[in-house]
């Protein structure tokens, strides 16, 4: 398998995924139209692979793509436990339904998580699916109990 940081070059396949993921996670079928989530991703891909605040690795196993997985980058307030406010939030993990189970999505959990620390962001988080879930708590991660969402 090779793992490769994405570039510009490969915001078709950057786009397509982000689509499916979002398709997967919320059981959305094909005749729900994403045009717009389409456009919007394109736009902020193009925008945060420019400037460095978005970080996605891409998975091939020879021609063909089996995976990938996202880090987006942001700064809140600082806080006594993030004293420079800054935090990554690992986004559209894929693999391919005939490549799970091999460990793809863990090296690519790693190499997102190797970025953040490299940035000095200690402050990581995800959505987990229930398909995701499993992973993420093997790699460390935990729970969080105090997080709110208005919806």
């Amino acid at each position: 398998m090779e793992f490769r940081k994405a570039t510009i070059d490969d915001l078709d396949i950057l786009v397509a995924t982000r689509i499916e993921v979002l398709r997967a996670a919320n059981k959305l079928d094909h005749s729900v139209d994403m045009t717009e989530v389409e456009r919007q991703s394109r736009d902020y891909y193009t925008n945060a692979l420019k400037d460095d605040t978005h970080t996605a690795y891409l998975v091939f196993d020879g021609e063909r793509f089996v995976g990938a997985g996202g880090v987006s980058y942001f700064r809140v307030m600082p806080t006594y436990h993030n004293q420079t406010g800054e935090k990554a939030y690992i986004l559209n993990m894929y693999t391919a339904l005939d490549y799970r189970r091999q460990g793809i999505a863990y090296k690519t959990l790693d190499l997102l998580v190797l970025d953040a620390r490299k940035r000095g962001i200690t402050a990581i988080s995800l959505e987990a699916t229930d398909m995701g879930r499993p992973l993420y708590e093997k790699y460390g991660f935990v729970k969080m109990n105090d997080e709110m969402e208005l919806l």
